[in-house]
């Protein structure tokens, strides 16, 4: 959607799918630099812009998008209509520039399809209960998406983006990467979460629990290309049951630049001392990734834990405010750290995965602060000038560069 002529582009696509007898819904985002442009105004007007305005504001770029792709539509005389998402029914929670949704009324959309209309729907954007304008977030219009695709129960859901499928990690990191065919939902959600900026991961969440069968495919390749050639491309998001293969041991290595660690010394070890801690952080809206508590001495211990960059200094500021409270001595942080990662569902039936981690990263001097495991990824918090390193070294420990 990046401008008028590639949204001819896209419509070429759509009608080619169309065309092929299916019924189609489209979910575009705004168009390339939009979203920025938009809250970019906000900020000149506001340091930190009221919430519900700025979803006011952020909103339209969206609704620019599908009119825009409807109208490309109709040109080459296909029947098109567009919609906000809270026309098309999506209702969301009130939690401003972050909401959640809620439910799905599908009644008009699913009447257009089967009057032969392509449907075109804002993605990252609802209405909550009281008739508030609401957006999801970055990353928003890929949980529209699926969230629209499981209500409407779609066949599969196609999410085209600059890249054509899910890597072993990042191309610009390590030359050697390379394009997985398919991928469990376990695994692109842990990638997801863990900083892989493919999908957002909400989307996953939603593909996964209501099991939408989920394609990455570019939105760079000719919009003309055969269908069969096409729906057989990217990479698709499957269930683990259906691989009649044996997983590799691992699938990717992620990372997080956005990562910073937040350490409280010297609190009182006693119970309901992360409850205490970690209660303001939530009431806040900030989210906590890993999270570590040190050994009692003396009856003092040391509770450390990440935020995401974006809040740290919020973070930061919750605890100074409650460090009286909290019996702490001292409050300290670090901005400068990353979280790199290894995801595969191969972990469950091989031992040494953990080892072999820590060995690579110990060979190339490579300091593990914190450590987070799951039944499928194991996650590390290091100083971030030692990420990239960290990502080259166990993309060729794990042997991901091999097919």
């Amino acid at each position: 959607m990046g401008s008028t002529d590639r949204i001819k582009n896209v419509a070429a696509r759509v009608a080619k799918w169309h065309d092929a007898g299916h019924q189609i819904v489209v979910v575009p985002s705004a168009m390339s630099g939009e979203t920025n442009r938009l809250i970019g105004l906000a900020k000149q007007i506001m340091d930190q812009p009221d919430p519900r305005e700025l979803d006011m504001i952020a909103s339209t770029g969206e609704q620019v998008s599908v009119g825009l792709l409807a109208m490309a539509l109709l040109a080459i005389g296909k029947d098109a209509v567009s919609y906000t998402g809270w026309q098309a029914g999506i209702r969301t929670d009130s939690s401003f520039t972050k909401a959640r949704i809620q439910s799905i009324d599908d009644t008009r959309v699913l009447r257009d399809l089967a009057n032969g209309k392509i449907v075109i729907i804002t993605g990252f954007q609802g209405m909550d209960e009281d008739g508030n304008i609401s957006t999801l977030g970055r990353g928003g219009s890929d949980t529209s998406a699926v969230a629209i695709a499981a209500a409407l129960k779609a066949d599969e859901c196609l999410i085209y983006t600059d890249v054509d499928g899910v890597y072993t990690t990042d191309p610009r990191v390590v030359d050697e990467a390379r394009r997985l065919s398919k991928i469990t939902f376990e695994e692109m959600l842990e990638l997801a979460s863990l900083g892989s900026k493919v999908l957002q991961t909400r989307s996953v969440e939603f593909a996964g629990n209501y099991q939408v069968p989920t394609r990455v495919l570019s939105s760079l390749t000719d919009p003309l290309m055969p269908l069969a050639e096409e729906a057989s491309s990217g990479t698709l998001i499957s269930f683990e049951e259906e691989s009649n293969m044996e997983q590799a041991v691992i699938s990717g290595i992620a990372f997080n630049r956005d990562e910073a660690k937040i350490t409280v010394l010297g609190v009182p070890d006693k119970p309901g001392v992360a409850f205490h801690i970690l209660g303001p952080i939530a009431e806040a809206n900030i989210e906590v990734d890993m999270i570590i508590q040190n050994q009692s001495v003396d009856g003092k211990t040391d509770f450390t834990f990440t935020v995401s960059r974006n809040d740290y200094v919020q973070a930061m500021k919750v605890l100074e405010d409650q460090k009286d409270i909290l019996g702490a001595a001292k409050i300290v942080g670090d901005a400068k750290v990353s979280k790199v990662s290894a995801v595969g569902v191969g972990m469950r039936s091989h031992v040494g995965v953990a080892s072999d981690m820590f060995r690579t990263l110990s060979e190339e001097g490579i300091n593990i602060q914190m450590i987070s495991t799951s039944e499928i990824k194991i996650s590390v918090l290091i100083d971030e000038k030692y990420m990239e390193l960290a990502v080259r070294a166990l993309h060729k420990s794990f042997n991901l560069e091999q097919s």
